[in-house]
C-alpha cells in the first residue's frame, strides 16, 4: 500500500490542523493505521493508531484529550485532527499502515509508511 501524508503547516500554539493520509494499492481496511512523528533530534514517537474499521483507537499520553485520528474507508483516507496544538507538537509527522492493529507495536514493526509532512507549532 502506498501512503501519501498531507495538511502540515505552521500554526500558532493553541490551533489546530487536520492532517490526511491517503492510502492506494491495496484494501485500506485490511490495514490498522498509525501516526507517528519525529522532531530533530529525537527518535520517531507513537503518536495514535486506529483500528481496521475505526472501532478502536490509542493515544500517546502527550495528544490524549487534544488529537483525534479517524479514518473513512470509502475515501481510504486516514486523518489526525490536532487541536491546542503545543511548540512541543513540532515534528515530522508520518503515517504508517500495518495488517496488525496493536498499539504497543514500535515504529520499526509498520509495514508501509507515508513520506512525512511537517507541522510546526510556534509559541
Amino acid at each position: 500500500v502506498q501512503l501519501q501524508a498531507s495538511g502540515g503547516g505552521l500554526v500558532q500554539a493553541g490551533g489546530s490542523l487536520r492532517l490526511s493520509c491517503a492510502a492506494s494499492g491495496r484494501t485500506f481496511s485490511s490495514y490498522a493505521m498509525g501516526w507517528f512523528r519525529q522532531a530533530p533530534g529525537k527518535e520517531r514517537e507513537f503518536v495514535a493508531a486506529i483500528s481496521w474499521s475505526g472501532g478502536s483507537t490509542y493515544y500517546a499520553d502527550s495528544v490524549k484529550g487534544r488529537f483525534t485520528i479517524s479514518r473513512d474507508n470509502a475515501k481510504n483516507t486516514v486523518y489526525l485532527q490536532m487541536n491546542s496544538l503545543k511548540p512541543e507538537d513540532t515534528a515530522v509527522y508520518y503515517c504508517a499502515a500495518d495488517e496488525r492493529y496493536n498499539p504497543t507495536l514500535g515504529w520499526y514493526e509498520y509495514d508501509y509508511w507515508g513520506q512525512g509532512t511537517q507541522v510546526t507549532v510556534s509559541s
